[in-house]
């Protein structure tokens, strides 16, 4: 099974930037993230296709958040700018998935690292 360890994370004030990577034993054609903030359920973030490099972005992320991957080191990555309080939670790199790559429905993903951004 793929394995994926998390980077990245950190606390930073609205406004900030934060850039997550993702290294993975393999890479599958399509990579993504996911987050969970505590007290609801774990959702997609964004996702990558290859080939072609198509990308995917949960509506609120969009033109803040750059998925973007290096085939060549094995690692994803999440370019994240303007973050909002809102944007706390827990990031999963994730991978395995059940269906388009668009629907972000990954069967696996990594331990996870914490974004939390404060006012």
């Amino acid at each position: 099974q793929v394995q994926l360890v998390e980077s990245g994370g950190g606390s930073v004030q609205a406004g900030g930037s934060l850039r997550l990577s993702c290294a993975a034993s393999y890479m599958n054609d399509c990579m993504g993230w996911l987050r969970q903030a505590p007290g609801k359920e774990r959702e997609g973030v964004a996702a990558i296709y290859t080939p072609g490099g198509r990308t995917y972005y949960k509506d609120s992320v969009k033109g803040r958040f750059t998925i973007s991957r290096d085939n060549a080191k094995n690692t994803l990555y999440l370019q994240m700018n303007s973050l909002k309080p809102e944007d706390t939670a827990m990031y999963y790199c994730a991978t395995e998935t059940r269906g388009l790559c668009s629907t972000f429905d990954f069967a696996v993903w990594g331990q996870g690292t914490q974004v939390t951004v404060s006012s």
